[in-house]
């Protein structure tokens, strides 16, 4: 493995920006990425060059999104952005809960990503990646900044506490429809240890509707604390009725489309191909690409 030092430099930028948003110390910031203080410190001082491995280098790349080339690909101010970026900071204004539930391929983890990048002590986790108990708790606790390393309970009595010590953080919850029934169990336990001071923002497809609803349907324990706690609905997007979801998916699909192309006279027929095989923006994104 040979990575550049213009990758370097691009990882080391993107630990810099991400540490203006960390309300933490520096100590705890060097914990989120898996880095020592004193590793932590050189970086800080410019330095990049045998300082950590090449696979170091790759997994905070990876974390923090740094692009190894530029795809020119524009972000877009889609009514799924604005909505997204409205509940995100009501969430963490005033320390709230919710749940969004809604179709894939409208841009739901892509906006969120983007949103959050200039969010003091905003934090965020893919369950898919932690689906048990025990991953979820550890990702969190490393996620936020705390050594994930030790006992169990004493990780997770600390992440309980440390997320306390911190200005409204908070904390979204992706592909929440992965966690393991314990997991979700433990969700609600941290979510009482931080009620007041810490906004939570769950997000899922139709699997995490059916999950939480199965659940309270057969009264089984923790999903209706779970889903009262998250303010008793499901936030959705799209709409149900046919003709004005086929109006909203025209709309988010066109204002995409018309961002990254420059003949516009592609736009329609793009429209039309996306709507024809119920295909949303990740479609869309690789036909804009192949140029079709």
């Amino acid at each position: 493995m040979n990575l550049s030092n213009e990758f370097r430099a691009k990882v080391r930028q993107a630990i810099l920006d991400k540490r203006e948003n960390y309300g933490g110390s520096d100590a705890d910031f060097s914990k989120s990425l898996g880095l020592k203080h004193s590793i932590y410190s050189r970086l800080k001082n410019g330095e990049i060059e045998r300082i950590i491995s090449d696979t170091v280098w790759i997994t905070i790349g990876r974390e923090l999104q740094v692009k190894v080339f530029e795809d020119n690909w524009k972000v877009t101010r889609t009514s799924v952005y604005s909505e997204i970026e409205d509940n995100l900071n009501f969430c963490k204004d005033f320390s709230r809960s919710m749940v969004l539930v809604d179709d894939c391929g409208i841009g739901k983890t892509f906006c969120t990503k983007h949103i959050i990048k200039k969010m003091k002590n905003t934090f965020y986790v893919d369950c898919s990646q932690a689906k048990s108990k025990q991953l979820f708790i550890r990702l969190l606790a490393k996620t936020v900044g705390i050594d994930n390393t030790g006992k169990y309970y004493d990780v997770l009595a600390n992440l309980k506490y440390y997320i306390t010590t911190l200005e409204k953080p908070l904390i979204i919850i992706d592909e929440a429809g992965d966690l393991e029934y314990s997991a979700f169990l433990e969700l609600k336990g941290i979510w009482n240890g931080t009620d007041g001071v810490c906004g939570w923002y769950m997000m899922g497809a139709d699997g995490l509707r059916d999950k939480i609803t199965r659940g309270i349907t057969n009264k089984k324990v923790g999903y209706a604390e779970i889903f009262s706690r998250f303010s008793d609905e499901y936030v959705k997007l799209t709409p149900n009725a046919p003709d004005k979801r086929i109006e909203f998916y025209t709309k988010l699909i066109g204002d995409v489309a018309s961002a990254n192309l420059e003949d516009k006279t592609k736009v329609r027929p793009l429209i039309n191909k996306c709507l024809q095989k119920e295909s949303t923006l990740r479609y869309l994104e690789t036909l804009i690409k192949i140029g079709a």
